[in-house]
């Protein structure tokens, strides 16, 4: 596995073991982490927005802090297909939160890739993200362009030829579901697998069974997650297909009556109905609506239906 980006110091190191022990050879950036006081910890190179974010030009791009973390993790992958003890045809990419989006990137530059997890991460950071009004906002007009031209996933997201799974929550501080499904939603539908939950939190954190579970499907064809076809909405009611039932436990609606900014909408569940392979639920009466299906298995992976809005 090639693991990008996910904070620097312990944690980042105890993320890399945790492959190792489950058999896979993992690679992992060694990047700047926050100590004490505010200082970097011990590690590699500062990733801090001011370094990611800054007036650059055309002829500067291979000088800016994305170009050489994606092409660190393209020279990983290259470094372990040469490894005698890897299997080359059996090795995938995933990072979380800022290594969310370094993945996405990832996944439609190097084709070698077999599988890929983006954690939190997306694109269109341009049209609704945390950075939007912040570290893009902060840029004269010609380098957010560019910046957005060259490094925004959406740029590279719709060349993933490969199955990816996209986890994230309904009210992620970083990555809001309207840039999110944008995202998703330039992969092909064969390749792309959801995996977003009310109040998921946000964090360093790399215990999400869906992504162990993901990955052992594609690498070692292990059980796979369920799909969940694209949501139907006819009057009150929405239905989706689900791919299999055998290992079904649990399924809901969940729904936000509330607009505005994404992070502070409350999310409610609702009760679904199974029918043979299809599962519908009624919709609230009140608009706007923001609704779709989440789905719990045996193993206790959860999946998810894209998302509707209604106005």
């Amino acid at each position: 596995m090639v693991l990008v980006h996910g904070g620097g110091g312990k944690a980042f190191k105890d993320w890399a073991e945790h492959w190792a022990k489950r058999g896979y050879v993992a690679v992992a950036m060694d990047l700047a982490g926050n100590g004490p006081n505010g200082r970097l910890a011990d590690g590699g190179p500062d990733q801090s927005d001011k370094v990611k974010f800054h007036e650059f030009t055309e002829a500067e791009a291979r000088d800016m802090w994305t170009y050489h973390a994606v092409a660190a993790a393209v020279r990983a992958h290259s470094l372990l297909r040469s490894l005698p003890e890897v299997d080359a045809e059996r090795i995938g990419v995933t990072g979380i939160s800022w290594g969310g989006y370094l993945t996405c990137i990832v996944a439609g530059i190097d084709p070698r890739f077999k599988v890929a997890v983006p954690v939190y991460g997306c694109g269109f950071l341009g049209d609704n993200s945390t950075w939007k009004d912040s570290s893009l906002a902060r840029l004269a007009p010609e380098s957010r362009a560019l910046w957005l031209k060259l490094f925004d996933p959406s740029t590279y997201l719709d060349r993933a030829r490969l199955p990816m799974l996209f986890v994230n929550g309904t009210t992620d501080f970083a990555y809001p579901l309207d840039s999110y499904r944008k995202s998703y939603q330039l992969v092909p539908e064969r390749w792309r697998n959801i995996s977003v939950v009310i109040n998921r939190p946000h964090g360093h954190i790399w215990t999400f069974p869906e992504v162990d579970l993901f990955v052992d499907s594609v690498l070692r064809k292990s059980p796979p997650l369920m799909r969940i076809g694209s949501p139907n909405v006819r009057g009150r009611r929405m239905t989706v297909e689900v791919d299999r039932t055998d290992t079904l436990k649990q399924f809901s609606l969940c729904y936000t009556t509330n607009s505005g900014v994404w992070q502070k909408r409350v999310w409610h569940e609702a009760s679904a109905q199974l029918s043979g392979r299809q599962l519908s639920a009624e919709l609230p009466e009140s608009r706007p609506l923001v609704a779709f299906m989440v789905t719990t298995d045996e193993r206790g992976a959860r999946v998810s239906s894209e998302h509707v809005e209604l106005k």
